[in-house]
């Protein structure tokens, strides 16, 4: 029994009540705000004896503000926020949601990719301005789809775009030719996937830039990116001049460098909106993804605190 922290937006808020599941389990659940800050967060820490955290960062400072604190429990499958070795140093589990999300960002993938190639943001736009002249897109069965990072959303989009008959290539250094087969995609070389592919979606982890401007370089005139991962992975200057020479053809993004900050990206330049799509970083959030999260979350914090092996550590004492 004890106080609960929860700092991601979204807890409780689909249709399973995860607040009532906590108090059935003896709990009182405290919110916080979703960045973190530690003047806001200092009360509630010190009481806490879980976090549900969202994507803000948890630090060493955080942890010391949280004496009681037994278990982090990540809000999604991402944990590069969470000071693993300070929580190490404390004792304290960490843990995350594989797979919770998947399936709605592999759906907002496919959507973003028929949005662009049918200019449906721009066309939307054109009629409320009483114009209702046609657009000319493309259809996404007749195209070849490179996937980059071939995990749990990148096989999600697969097994999608089957359906409307792509050629699909993909790329991950941590699976075999014969693993990238298997799930449905042929193994291919992320250096030329510009080259060779009619649209480009990036699922991979982050931490590096992928598309650059030598990478962009080599693109099949007429490209169209995707991308719901990672902000870093993309060149947004290099991208943005690739966009005004003609040599992409069309962006759809769910994150932006910069995207929680305000900051101006050069992708949001008023002579690139009819090529350019980007949503406020809810490619998670269904319903059903909202209840995966929220459900496995708190599945692995009951178990820390029942003194059990929680399903999906990242981090345990051992």
């Amino acid at each position: 029994m004890g106080s609960i922290l929860a700092t991601s937006r979204s807890f409780s808020s689909g249709s399973v009540d995860l607040v009532a599941r906590l108090a059935e389990r003896g709990h009182t659940v405290e919110t916080g705000p979703s960045d973190h800050a530690l003047d806001a967060l200092r009360p509630l820490l010190a009481t806490a004896v879980g976090w549900i955290a969202g994507t803000g960062p948890v630090t060493a400072e955080h942890l010391d503000a949280a004496p009681l604190l037994r278990v982090v429990a990540r809000y999604g499958v991402g944990f590069e926020a969470v000071d693993l070795e300070a929580a190490r140093d404390r004792g304290i589990i960490v843990t995350n949601t594989p797979g919770a999300n998947s399936a709605a960002v592999a759906d907002h993938a496919v959507g973003l990719m028929l949005a662009v190639l049918r200019g449906t943001t721009e066309g939307d736009r054109r009629v409320r301005a009483g114009d209702w002249s046609v657009l000319r897109g493309r259809e996404l069965g007749s195209l070849a789809v490179g996937i980059v990072g071939f995990g749990r959303i990148g096989q999600g989009v697969a097994r999608r775009l089957c359906g409307f008959g792509s050629r699909i290539l993909a790329h991950d250094p941590w699976m075999s030719g014969e693993q990238i087969e298997a799930a449905g995609a042929s193994p291919f070389d992320l250096a030329r996937m510009a080259a060779e592919c009619d649209i480009v979606t990036l699922h991979s982890p982050g931490g590096a830039t992928i598309v650059d401007r030598d990478w962009l370089a080599s693109a099949r005139p007429g490209l169209v990116v995707i991308n719901t991962a990672r902000p870093e992975l993309v060149d947004e200057d290099a991208l943005a001049a690739a966009l005004r020479s003609g040599l992409v053809s069309g962006f759809g993004a769910d994150t932006l460098v910069g995207d929680t900050s305000g900051a101006a990206s050069p992708l949001l330049a008023a002579d690139l909106a009819a090529r350019v799509i980007v949503t406020p970083h809810f490619g998670a959030q269904t319903v059903e993804a909202v209840d995966n999260m929220g459900s496995m979350a708190v599945t692995n914090l009951l178990a820390v605190l029942a003194g059990e092996a929680p399903p999906h550590p990242i981090l345990t004492k051992a």
